[in-house]
């Protein structure tokens, strides 16, 4: 019999990516993902960037308060030496590591683990944010996810960043970022 594609890969690994913009659930798709893993008691380990610190210290918590506890880290090398044990490792916004992520995942599927890897696929230019549009590349498994247009109530695939400012990166929530679709996105001046 042959199984159809959607079905779990046996006997290797493999990248799933949940990609898309603020609000749209990717952090509770991930957890999601995990607490299924943990009853099915698969060893996983979870890991946030130091730089994400919004809603906890020691966790990832999405939007709607859900959480769990995570292994926090500078670097995605470091995920690499503290995962050996785990069979599900899941990375919280991964767009806030640079392209050693892809290297990283990529070798931990190859060593037969499973990578759950969420993050921004566009920043508030609705540019590509690197490394999650690698990621995509790579990965067995994609999942875009969509938030609701706080102007028109259309699918939302953008971040709005409601300030004007240069950098790049900028680290909030609802206090400097909204959902918006197409239409209603504009790059701030700045």
């Amino acid at each position: 019999m042959i199984n159809p594609p959607h079905f779990t890969p046996q006997n290797t690994g493999w990248i799933e990516v949940i990609a898309g913009c603020m609000f749209s659930g990717k952090t509770e798709e991930l957890i999601r993902r995990l607490r299924r893993a943990e009853i099915a008691k698969q060893r996983v380990m979870i890991f946030k960037p130091k730089i994400d610190n919004r809603y906890s210290e020691y966790e990832i918590v999405s939007h709607s308060e859900q959480s769990m506890k995570a292994v926090i880290v500078n670097s995605a090398q470091e995920i690499y030496e503290q995962a050996k044990d785990a069979e599900v490792i899941g990375i919280d916004e991964g767009q806030f590591f640079d392209d050693e992520l892809v290297k990283v995942c990529n070798r931990l599927a190859d060593e037969g683990k499973r990578v759950i890897v969420a993050g921004l696929d566009q920043d508030y230019k609705g540019e590509p944010f690197e490394p999650i549009p690698k990621l995509l590349a790579v990965a067995e498994y994609i999942t875009k996810t969509l938030a609701i247009c706080v102007v028109c109530g259309n699918p939302a695939d953008r971040t709005q960043r409601k300030i004007a400012t240069g950098e790049r990166v900028l680290v909030g929530a609802t206090d400097l970022y909204e959902a918006r679709c197409r239409k209603c996105h504009y790059i701030p001046e700045g």
